[in-house]
Parts: structure tokens; sequence; C-alpha cells
């Protein structure tokens, strides 16, 4: 059974079976933080940290850990605040076709042109959230929240390779050709996953993007 402990700011840690943990916030802003600084203090017992919109997962090294770990979680503070917002190296290119099949509704429902909407996406960077979805589909972060949209009402049957979407806060590459249903306004040769690189996604957490009008 689950059991709910205050973490503070209306923060919650629950039991999620008998080797992990899973956090949970109310936005992206605090799952990115949390999530570093829990990398950051490596927590004996944790095997793994993985963010996700709402929630940071710790995978535990066995049953035994998930006591400790949970006091040691009430004893770490984390200033969301000094979350980075801006890269602190180059960030990583991506050219960018804007001809996506829901520019202009995207538009609409942003009230901006589909001019102002490509100028929003290029001229903010944004960072890796977490991973998923698909083998290098990456939710990117921290762009102009004037994109902000909602999934398209019906999803696509298929969505191919290198489109770019824009989902909630999010926007997004889909890596291969799947089913989808983010707002599509553009497209890109960029290959986002190559199982014959020695790292076969392209993106990786914490990584910056900045988007370019090809």
């Amino acid at each position: 059974m689950s059991v709910a402990t205050d973490l503070g700011v209306a923060h919650t840690v629950l039991d999620y079976g008998d080797q992990a943990l899973l956090l949970q916030f109310d936005n992206s802003t605090d799952v990115l933080a949390w999530a570093a600084a829990l990398r950051e203090a490596a927590l004996p017992g944790v095997l793994d940290i993985v963010p996700a919109s709402r929630t940071v997962l710790l995978k535990l090294d066995g049953p035994r850990h998930q006591g400790a770990v949970r006091r040691r979680l009430r004893a770490l503070r984390v200033n969301t605040d000094m979350v980075c917002t801006a890269p602190s190296e180059e960030p990583t290119i991506i050219d960018v076709v804007y001809d996506g099949a829901d520019l202009a509704e995207v538009a609409e429902l942003t009230g901006l042109t589909t001019a102002q909407v490509v100028n929003a996406h290029t001229a903010t960077p944004w960072q890796f959230g977490f991973g998923g979805f698909a083998p290098g589909f990456a939710y990117l972060v921290g762009g102009d929240p004037r994109l902000a949209v909602p999934r398209r009402s019906e999803p696509r049957s298929s969505v191919p390779a290198g489109a770019v979407g824009l989902a909630g806060e999010f926007t997004g590459i889909y890596p291969r050709r799947s089913p989808g249903g983010w707002q599509l306004i553009g497209h890109t040769e960029v290959v986002l996953w190559d199982i014959d690189r020695p790292n076969p996604a392209l993106l990786m957490p914490g990584m910056w993007v900045k988007f370019r009008a090809a």
C-alpha cells in the first residue's frame, strides 16, 4: 500500500512497490531541480533516477533501502528557484523546416501569426526534461510559454520520423514513424536515434537544444 509523506510545498513521496519511491511535483521546473539535486546527492541505495512530467522515480537496491532513503529525502533541501534558466554550454543546434500540418492551428490557438510561432520556437533554448514514448524521444521544456497548446483531439495514426511537435509545455521530435497526437509545426532531417552510434540517442538529460529555421 502506498504511503504519502509531505516533502513541503505540496510535494509527496510514495512507496512504488517495495523497491522504489515515487516523488510527485506540481511542475516540470521542480522535477528538474529535484532530479539534479538527487543525482548530486548520490543517496546510498538509489540505483537510478528517472524524471517524468510531474514525477521522479527512484529505483532502489532492494526493499531494505526504502525507509532509509525516505528519511534522507525528508532532510534534503532543494531550492527550485535556482534551476538553470540559460544553457551553461553551447546548445545543440537543430535545423527545422517549419512546414508542419498544424502550424496554422497552433497560430490560431496561441493568437500568434505563423511567423511569430516560428520565432517563438527558435528564439528560446529548450532543455531536455526527460525521455520516453520511443527510443530517442526527448521531452524538451523551458521554451516560450506562449507555445503551450493542447494535444490534438484526434491523434494521427502515423507521424513521420523527424516531425517536430508541440504538446502542453513540451516540444519534441519524433525519432521514428509512429502514431502521435502532438501539434506538428515542422520537420528536421536530424537523426535522433541510431543504434550504430556509440551513444544511440542524440539528446541526453541536461542537454540544451536551440532550433533554427532552415
